[in-house]
C-alpha cells in the first residue's frame, strides 16, 4: 500500500497513512474515464433548444405567384427554407442527450481518476478542516500553506455550511462531499484536497 503525508490546517505534515490500492493504486483507465466525462457532460445539456420548420413559421399560406409565365423560379409558399423568414431546414428540435454507463464502468472510472491524482502527486490529504466562522480567510490561508495551485477540489466528509461558504467566493476552488464526488470533478481541479475521514469513506465505498 501506497503512503501519502497527513497535513494539518498550517500545512505542517503531522503523521502518514496507507492508501487502499484497490482504489488508489491501479492502472488509471483513460478510456473510462474520458466516457464518464462525456456521460457527465450530456447529462448536463438541457436539450430544449427548437427552431421552427416552415410548418410553424406564420404565414406563407398565399402562393407568391403564379407558376407559370414569370420567368421566376415556381414557389409555393414564402415560408419555405430558401425566403427570408421561411422555416428552418433540419434546424434542432428539443431532444435528451443524456445516457447511461453501467456500474462496473463507472466504479473502474471514479478508481481510475483517484488513481491518476496519486501517481500525478496532486493528491493531499487534511487530517482535519474546520472553521469556527464564516471567514475566507481561513480556507485561502490553508490553500497557501498546502502550496496549492489555482485549481483545487476539497472533499469533506458531511455537509458544513461554513467550509462551504467560506470556500465558494475563492476563484478556482470547489468543496463537494463524498457522496456527490464525481471523475468530472477530479479530473477538471489540478489538486484533489481530501479530509483524512472522507478518505475513509471513499475507500470504504470504492474497496
Amino acid at each position: 500500500m501506497a503512503k501519502v503525508a497527513v497535513y494539518d490546517m498550517t500545512g505542517k505534515e503531522i503523521s502518514q497513512t496507507e492508501l487502499n490500492d484497490a482504489v488508489f493504486g491501479i492502472t488509471p483507465n483513460k478510456a473510462v474515464m474520458h466516457a464518464m466525462v462525456v456521460n457527465y457532460l450530456a447529462n448536463q445539456r438541457q436539450g430544449t433548444q427548437s427552431t421552427l420548420t416552415r410548418t410553424e413559421v406564420s404565414g406563407g399560406g398565399k402562393k407568391p405567384w403564379r407558376q407559370k409565365g414569370t420567368g421566376h423560379a415556381r414557389q409555393g409558399s414564402t415560408r419555405s427554407p430558401q425566403w427570408v423568414h421561411g422555416g428552418i431546414a433540419l434546424g434542432p428540435k428539443p431532444r435528451k442527450y443524456n445516457f447511461t454507463i453501467n456500474k462496473k464502468q463507472r466504479r473502474l472510472a471514479m478508481k481510475s481518476a483517484l488513481s491518476s491524482k496519486v501517481l500525478d502527486n496532486n493528491l493531499i490529504v487534511l487530517d482535519t478542516l474546520t472553521t469556527e466562522e464564516y471567514k475566507t480567510k481561513t480556507i485561502v490561508a490553508m490553500l497557501n500553506a498546502l502550496n496549492v495551485g489555482k485549481k483545487a477540489l476539497i472533499v469533506i466528509p458531511d455537509a458544513d455550511t461554513k467550509i462551504v461558504n467560506s470556500a465558494r467566493n475563492i476563484p478556482g476552488i470547489a468543496v463537494t462531499l463524498t457522496n456527490t464526488l464525481c471523475v468530472y470533478d477530479i479530473l477538471n481541479y489540478e489538486k484533489l484536497i481530501v479530509v483524512k475521514s472522507a478518505l475513509t469513506k471513499i475507500e470504504e465505498v470504492y474497496a
